[in-house]
């Protein structure tokens, strides 16, 4: 490494050290968390038609109170009835893919969300997944 410092850089750092020019502070922008307002519901045990309902107006609700991350568990689907019942598909009217594809068929309910995603484990895995709410523009 060359120890000598050019005029062109003296030049530089003297007119930065001079202008009132800031960099920004990447430690401070790096420990900012984004927070947020959670709610969360089991739908264990719910039919399919309960936990649609229910689904629906645990969205809204939350959108109205400006709640932005929802926590929805469905479970896995282990305990399904419909494993009893080689004529019915294993993955028809388990919550774990039902209530994702009702929310997702819904376009009311699609106006107010921003992402749906799989939860991490400690929020129930691949037994549960993350609604994100958009921001609600009628509260202020």
């Amino acid at each position: 490494m060359n120890s000598r410092i050019s005029d062109k850089d003296k030049k530089d750092w003297e007119s930065f050290i001079k202008s009132s020019e800031k960099l920004p502070n990447k430690d401070l922008k790096n420990s900012q968390k984004k927070f947020y307002k959670v709610r969360s519901i089991d739908l264990h045990g719910y039919s399919l038609e309960k936990a649609n309902k229910t689904i629906e107006d645990f969205i809204y609700n939350a959108y109205v109170e400006s709640v932005n991350k929802l926590i929805v568990v469905t479970g896995k689907g282990l305990h399904s009835e419909n494993e009893k019942d080689p004529y019915i598909s294993k993955d028809f009217g388990i919550l774990k893919y039902s209530v994702p594809e009702f929310i997702s068929n819904n376009r009311n309910l699609m106006s107010m969300i921003n992402e749906m995603k799989d939860a991490e484990i400690e929020d129930g895995g691949t037994g549960a997944f993350y609604i994100f709410l958009k921001k609600n523009k009628s509260t202020k």
